[in-house]
């Protein structure tokens, strides 16, 4: 399922087994699969560990997972059901001091997630915003020890109307931290536009409603960031 928006009310059903989803696209050659329980965000709490655990029975390359972690008992039992990684959202905001205890108590698997929406921060599955900027919220998670920060443009997100790839290097650098960009990929250029700026920060970015709509494959994504990803690694070498 995919939101435009961040609206639970303009969303569609790309199928009804995300383990079938999920080998697809290890077959076609992910390494890491974003996976979000929107019932969870709502809810505050995990609702789809079944299906999660048909995911990791399913594939063997890792599954970040993210949507109403906001206890230990609940990331505990996402990684318990298979989960390799996890993003934290509203809880950088509403529970600041847990995501500091999760970055700790799972050191390299925990990761900020940060949505925009007019310059502030949307928590509980998008329905509320924040009083915060991003920039805030970053700062907090930096200290709190994650490991990386998704960033998704709410206002681009699952409209296909292409991303803003200097806005996010921007973001990348005045926080200091590696940056997966998330929201509005529309094409291949998109990716390529976001790929040659892992010296900036911007390590990756999430596909979602373009890889379902059949604007390209993941394996066409994945060949187009190459080319950067592989100068990339020839420079950290020297």
């Amino acid at each position: 399922m995919r939101l435009r928006q961040g609206d639970f009310a303009r969303a569609t059903v790309y199928g009804n087994d995300p383990a079938a989803t999920a080998q697809e696209f290890e077959q076609q050659g992910a390494s890491i699969i974003h996976v979000v329980d929107l019932d969870g965000a709502r809810a505050g709490e995990p609702r789809n560990l079944a299906a999660l655990k048909a995911m990791r029975a399913a594939v063997r390359c890792a599954l970040e997972v993210s949507g109403g972690l906001r206890s230990m008992s609940s990331v505990e039992a996402v990684f318990a059901a298979g989960a390799n990684y996890v993003s934290l959202g509203s809880a950088t905001v509403l529970h600041p001091e847990f995501v500091r205890a999760a970055a700790q108590a799972w050191p390299g698997r925990v990761l900020g997630s940060i949505d925009v929406r007019a310059g502030r921060v949307a928590i509980r599955g998008w329905e509320q915003t924040s009083s915060l900027t991003m920039e805030q919220v970053a700062l907090g998670l930096r200290e709190a020890g994650v490991s990386a920060l998704i960033v998704t443009d709410i206002v681009r997100d699952g409209t296909e109307r292409g991303v803003d790839a200097a806005a996010s290097a921007a973001f990348a650098s005045r926080c200091a931290m590696p940056v997966i960009a998330s929201g509005g990929v529309a094409s291949l250029a998109d990716i390529r536009a976001l790929s040659v700026l892992f010296a900036n920060g911007v390590v990756g970015v999430i596909v979602g409603r373009a890889l379902y709509e059949g604007r390209f494959s993941l394996a066409e994504a994945i060949r187009a960031a190459e080319p950067a990803a592989r100068a990339a690694r020839k420079k950290q070498k020297h």
